[in-house]
């Protein structure tokens, strides 16, 4: 038996679900302005995705890749849904919601 799919879609799962909180916690603390660190990063491990033989450990990358550019798109999403009131505006940071 070959369990590459299965433990692919499990580290999909894990990967997915860590970065949901990440995206909450970095626009309450920091707002949108360290949405390039999330694109280097992603750039950073697809790039690294492509020299890693092992076919677990590309997916890993491939899957980290992704989701810290797809986070880009939710923690500016994650900024309106704080404007509308779904999630806490950090008091801090009141100001920039008002923009």
């Amino acid at each position: 038996m070959f369990f590459t799919g299965i433990i692919i879609a499990v580290m999909a799962l894990a990967i997915i679900g860590v970065f949901h909180p990440i995206v909450i916690k970095t626009e309450y603390y920091t707002g949108v302005r360290y949405w390039w660190v999330f694109m280097l990063l992603g750039l950073l491990c697809l790039a690294a995705a492509l020299f890693v033989e092992d076919i677990i450990g590309s997916a890993a990358l491939g899957l980290a890749g992704a989701s810290f550019l797809w986070s880009i798109l939710e923690l500016f999403e994650q900024r309106e849904r704080v404007r509308k009131g779904w999630f806490p505006m950090n008091p801090k940071r009141k100001d920039e919601y008002d923009k």
